[in-house]
């Protein structure tokens, strides 16, 4: 697929606080907002699934505060995780963006949650991958089971192993080295692992940002009042969850806890994908995603 056409600019989200962001794909198609993980640059989004996306969409990208070419300004300006949300309600706010499709992984399907709880106006359609509910309603299974919101499966133990360890200045390639495997244990052991793939998708984040060093902002800041089981159980805009039989990080059956207690939400099956967006499956999501898109598009609006 040809590389489609990109336009960058930065948005001012609060004072002295300039985000980076791109936008590609028609300038009068629906607009589509990816929002990235916790530390992660909108790069993330890999450009076969971005482009797939705007050919059918205004898809706009960006870097998180204290993450990529966005500036990294925690320590002198702290903020919370629902700060976050209203960064992207920003986004949409200066690309004229009055409704807008939401595609977001992991931090970035809470900050979805978010707003879809808080500004279903704004929102077109969601789509959720390895992430978990903002909710604390239990999951009830087909054969009446029930599991609380707090019994649900944590981050796999090897996961937490290997964040624990600490993170060392030696070098770029080293912190290639670092960054490479960080993504294997992510992605799971389902699909194959394409290792020099992901070193060049890690070095060209690297010289987008100009950094090497990575923030540890999001892990430090506020993730309190962010519940939002009522007003997720009364949604109405349509929602597709991603199920990752190999996701390590928010492990099966959280995709079904979150299509259970948000209204309107349904899930869509991804065999083998872990905590990444893996080439095998690039296809399948921009497919699924457009799909969910265009049916939201010709139901009626949400109230």
């Amino acid at each position: 697929m040809p590389r489609t056409q990109t336009r960058t600019r930065t948005v001012t989200v609060a004072p002295g606080v300039d985000l980076w962001t791109e936008e590609r794909g028609a300038a009068d198609a629906p607009p589509l907002l990816l929002i990235m993980g916790a530390q992660a640059s909108g790069l993330g989004w890999t450009e076969e699934l971005t482009d797939a996306l705007a050919a059918r969409h205004r898809v706009i990208r960006y870097d998180h505060r204290d993450a990529g070419r966005s500036p990294w300004t925690f320590d002198e300006q702290p903020y919370s995780i629902p700060d976050l949300a209203d960064d992207a309600l920003a986004i949409l706010d200066a690309y004229g963006a009055e409704r807008a499709h939401i595609v977001g992984l992991s931090l970035g399907g809470m900050l979805a949650q978010l707003l879809l709880a808080d500004h279903p106006d704004r929102i077109l359609s969601v789509t959720l991958m390895g992430t978990c509910a903002l909710s604390q309603k239990p999951l009830v299974e087909a054969d009446g089971t029930e599991i609380a919101a707090a019994d649900l499966p944590g981050v796999a133990p090897h996961v937490l192993e290997m964040w624990a360890l600490p993170v060392e200045d030696h070098g770029l390639e080293a912190e290639l080295d670092r960054r490479v495997e960080h993504w294997r244990v992510l992605s799971g052991d389902e699909l194959p692992f394409h290792a020099d793939e992901m070193r060049e998708r890690e070095r060209l984040i690297i010289e987008h940002a100009g950094r090497y060093d990575v923030s540890t902002a999001h892990g430090r800041a506020d993730y309190s009042g962010m519940d939002r089981t009522e007003e997720l159980a009364r949604n109405t805009v349509p929602v597709l969850v991603t199920d990752a039989s190999a996701e390590p990080v928010f492990p099966p059956p959280h995709p079904r806890h979150i299509a259970h207690v948000i209204g309107n939400a349904r899930l869509v099956a991804m065999p083998g994908m872990g905590h990444a967006l893996p080439r095998e499956h690039l296809g399948r999501l921009a497919e699924a995603i457009l799909e969910h898109t265009a049916a939201a598009a010709a139901a009626p609006a949400a109230s």
